[in-house]
C-alpha cells in the first residue's frame, strides 16, 4: 500500500464510510450530520472521494481538526489539492492508494479494490447507501455494518 501522510493513523480505531454513486435525497442530509458529528467527536474516518456523498462526507470531515485516512482508487498524486497538502502538513491526514502511481484512472474494478481496502482498514463500517444488487452491496456481503 502506498502511503502520504501520518501512517500512525492506521493504529487507531477507524470507521469506515462507503456510499453508491447513487443515493437517495434523504440519506444525503443524514450522510452530512453523520460526518458533522464524527468531525465533532474527533472520530477517525477511512473514506474514499469517489461517489458524490463520500467526496462531500470528506470534505466535511477535512474541515475538523480530527485524523482521516483518504484511500485512493487511483495510484497516489505527485501534485496535491492545496487542502489536502494543507492537512497532511499539519499531521492530520493519512493518503493511501492500493496502486501503483502509474494508475491514473479511476475504473469500476479499482473502486472495487479501493472499497475493500477502507473496509480491511477499519474496525467499524457505515454505510451512507448501497444500491441493491449493486457492487458495494456484493463487497458488503458477510459484513457487519451500520447505516447512516
Amino acid at each position: 500500500m502506498q502511503s502520504y501522510g501520518n501512517t500512525s493513523f492506521l493504529s487507531l480505531p477507524t470507521t469506515a464510510f462507503l456510499c453508491s454513486q447513487q443515493c437517495p435525497a434523504g440519506i444525503v442530509l443524514k450522510s452530512y450530520d453523520w460526518a458533522k458529528q464524527q468531525r465533532n467527536e474527533g472520530r477517525c474516518v477511512v473514506c474514499g472521494n469517489h461517489s458524490i456523498i463520500e467526496c462531500d462526507v470528506f470534505d466535511i470531515l477535512l474541515r475538523g481538526e480530527q485524523p482521516l485516512v483518504l484511500v485512493l482508487a487511483r495510484g497516489l498524486k505527485t501534485k496535491w489539492d492545496p487542502e489536502i497538502e494543507r492537512a497532511v502538513q499539519a499531521n492530520r491526514l493519512l493518503v493511501l492508494s492500493p496502486f501503483e502511481k502509474s494508475v491514473k484512472r479511476v475504473t469500476r474494478e479499482t473502486a472495487f479494490v479501493r472499497n475493500k481496502a477502507i473496509i480491511q482498514l477499519s474496525s467499524k463500517i457505515v454505510v451512507g447507501y448501497k444500491t441493491p444488487n449493486g457492487q458495494l452491496d456484493g463487497l458488503l456481503e458477510g459484513c457487519i455494518y451500520e447505516s447512516v
